[in-house]
């Protein structure tokens, strides 16, 4: 009888053991997850303040209106700041719905086979190429080929074309990660193809393709490279110029053009307050986007 005892005590005191390594393993794990997380953003916090603090007092509406200067100061950006919003929403229109049907095809209707894999290859190649290469594109395709010159028509389908890899890939995870049962249970009810994909995968899919399209338009609307070589470094000097074959130079290469090129006295100081823009609009675009996604949220939680 002691001998059963003491071999059901051995376990025991093994487990309890093993049980309180683990629960202070738990606990090292736990505190190191929050100490890195607490830095990172420490740092993201610090890294917005110092950017802003010196450039985001000095904003004023001549100068996010006032036309740019070459030789005297107090000019402002407001002919690039439209160039930024005009070029990025013209390039979301060609790449989104351009993306997403890639992506849907590529999740839903391609074959699965050694030539789609292929595909699959080349199009997240094309997500990490830099963007001077699609900007060396835009200018054989736009200024040498058609011949006409650097403009915003060539800036945005350079941009589209830079982010349509990313849309692509993005949209067909985003639907591939929809669980198979909704889909069963939408042909069960007689939906077609079409309407599943309408009606029910892209509503759940929908926060991860408002993810992918967030990105790619922050990276389009501080796209310097790109931009430079395709739509130039300077603007029509107007303030609401739509014509589509005028000059595109946007708010980050004008932020570049100021940095390296411009006589101006204030430069610095024309730099501090183009990047506190650049940053805030970046910030802006992202709160945009996720709006509806908070409202449909909270919509389907009541």
């Amino acid at each position: 009888m002691s001998m059963k005892k003491q071999a059901n005590a051995v376990p025991a005191y093994s487990f309890g053991k093993r049980r309180g390594a683990s629960t202070l393993m738990d606990r090292i794990f736990t505190g190191m997850v929050w100490g890195v997380g607490i830095v990172v953003i420490l740092f993201i916090v610090g890294l917005l303040f110092l950017l802003l603090e010196k450039g985001l007092p000095l904003l004023s509406w001549d100068f996010l209106y006032g036309v740019p200067s070459e030789i005297e100061e107090g000019g402002g950006i407001g002919p690039a700041l439209f160039n930024s919003f005009y070029v990025l929403i013209l390039s979301l229109l060609i790449s989104i719905p351009i993306g997403m049907a890639a992506g849907i095809y590529l999740a839903e209707f391609a074959p699965n086979n050694k030539l789609m894999e292929i595909v699959r290859i080349c199009v997240e190649g094309l997500s990490s190429v830099p963007s001077l290469i699609f900007g060396l594109f835009g200018i054989a395709l736009f200024v040498e080929f058609f011949e006409i010159g650097l403009t915003i028509l060539g800036a945005a389908v350079s941009l589209a074309f830079l982010n349509l890899p990313v849309l692509t890939r993005v949209t067909e995870e985003s639907v591939r990660a929809v669980p198979v049962e909704l889909r069963n249970a939408s042909f069960a009810l007689g939906s077609t193809h079409l309407q599943t994909i309408r009606n029910v995968l892209l509503p759940v899919a929908i926060n991860g393709i408002m993810t992918g399209i967030c990105l790619t338009a922050g990276r389009a609307f501080g796209e310097s490279a790109v931009i430079i070589l395709t739509a130039g470094v300077s603007t029509s000097g107007e303030m609401w110029d739509f014509n589509l074959l005028s000059p595109g130079g946007t708010l980050a290469v004008h932020l570049w053009y100021i940095q390296s090129e411009a006589i101006v006295p204030d430069a610095e100081e024309i730099a501090q307050k183009t990047t506190a823009v650049l940053i805030f609009v970046a910030l802006l675009i992202n709160v945009l986007f996720r709006v509806p996604l908070w409202l449909n949220a909270r919509k389907n939680q009541a």
